[in-house]
């Protein structure tokens, strides 16, 4: 997933159940990445990020739809410049740690120590530094199957975004990583990420919207698929994200807020995909489905 040059946001403080409810209802409706969180003044917010600048009017009716025609009109819309994001993300980025990974700047770099796998991700206009709940889950459900003793894995990464997590399994793995996108720049940035940290040969970046480009079945089947974008596009996938499988892979589904757990697993089920692991953060939640039934692999 990634951020266009501009970051425009929508804004609602209300009540908690109102926020779930917009959040999930919007993600769904109009494909956007939404949050429903408590603030340390103890009110709710509801947030929704856009990748281009929205239609105020048909936002504030679907949110009339769910929350009332109040709360549509006390919906705020704001423009943060590109420029202005970058500067606050360097200047407030910390290095995060999930599992033995730890995420960093190049500023950060020499902090790093020897029993961690340092992943170098600069604040850019792509998602994934590693800070949002979606990403973390990943980068731990990666971790826990490292624990599994893995044999050599043919991984996917879709909606690549900086390329962090395919930047972590071939890292991890030392094992080949097709990393795509549906943004060109999300592409470059995770080619130049996988450079800087010296596993560009086994990174390959691809341009592509959906999973029908040839690349994705000459590289497959896969044994790890990492799929950190939004519910409507994972439900979309779901058949063929199944048919890139191999048998026993596991699949690692992000990018959903906890209330939409249910309707992802309703896509996957009916695809051969049962869940092996759930990981709830904050209010996201990624969920780690194995396809198949047969022993794990890994022992």
């Amino acid at each position: 997933m990634r951020e266009s040059p501009n970051s425009f946001l929508a804004r609602l403080v209300c009540d908690e159940q109102t926020a779930r409810r917009a959040a999930d209802y919007l993600s769904e409706r109009l494909e956007v990445a939404t949050a429903a969180f408590e603030g340390t003044d103890g009110h709710w917010s509801l947030q929704v990020h856009f990748a281009e600048a929205p239609d105020e009017a048909a936002v504030r009716a679907c949110v009339a739809e769910v929350a009332g025609p109040e709360a549509a009109a006390a919906l705020a819309f704001d423009t943060v410049e590109a420029k202005d994001w970058i500067a606050a993300s360097l200047a407030g980025l910390k290095p995060v740690e999930a599992g033995r990974f730890t995420v960093h700047g190049s500023h950060d770099r020499s902090a790093i120590t020897l029993n961690r796998i340092g992943l170098e991700i600069e604040a850019a206009l792509a998602f994934g530094t590693g800070h949002h709940g979606t990403t973390r889950g990943c980068l731990l459900a990666l971790d826990e199957l490292l624990k599994r003793r893995p044999r050599t894995m043919r991984v996917l990464d879709i909606g690549t975004g900086t390329g962090v997590l395919a930047v972590a399994a071939a890292k991890a793995l030392r094992a080949p990583v097709l990393a795509s996108d549906i943004d060109p720049e999300a592409v470059r940035i995770a080619h130049e990420n996988a450079r800087l940290n010296r596993v560009g040969p086994l990174v390959e970046c691809l341009h592509a919207a959906g999973l029908t480009a040839q690349r994705f079945t000459a590289r497959g089947p896969f044994d790890l698929v990492f799929a950190n974008i939004l519910l409507p596009p994972l439900k979309r996938l779901a058949k063929p994200l199944a048919q890139l499988l191999a048998p026993n892979a596991r699949l690692v589904l992000s990018g959903l807020l906890a209330p939409q757990e249910n309707a992802a697993l309703a896509a996957y089920r009916p695809q051969g995909l049962v869940l092996e692991q759930r990981i709830p953060l904050d209010e996201w939640v990624t969920l780690v489905l194995r396809k198949g039934s047969r022993p794990h692999p890994f022992r």
